[in-house]
């Protein structure tokens, strides 16, 4: 799945990215750790949305953000660290 449109909310606190995917929402989570850095704490994605790489998206929109932002981001979430892992193009925004 390429065209997913994420929207992005943000708070005094954090905020969220979030899409609705054939009926189906998905959001990914962070908290402002300071003024250069956001962790992000959570990804959800429903089964139903499964392999078609929402969670993906997710983060790569996260990443974006923070290299346009000049912040660094730091993946408590499991699911968001194993993907900036996994894209070592990714990884210059790790605080």
């Amino acid at each position: 799945m390429t065209d997913i449109n994420i929207k992005r909310e943000e708070g005094d606190a954090g905020g969220r990215y979030v899409t609705v995917v054939n009926g189906h929402k998905a959001e990914m989570t962070w908290s402002k750790a300071g003024t250069s850095r956001i962790i992000i704490d959570h990804t959800g994605v429903p089964k139903e949305l499964g392999g078609l790489g929402v969670g993906t998206a997710l983060v790569k929109r996260a990443v974006e953000d923070a290299r346009r932002d000049g912040i660094k981001i730091i993946p408590l979430c499991p699911f968001a660290k194993a993907q900036i892992e996994k894209h070592t193009e990714w990884q210059d925004i790790l605080a």
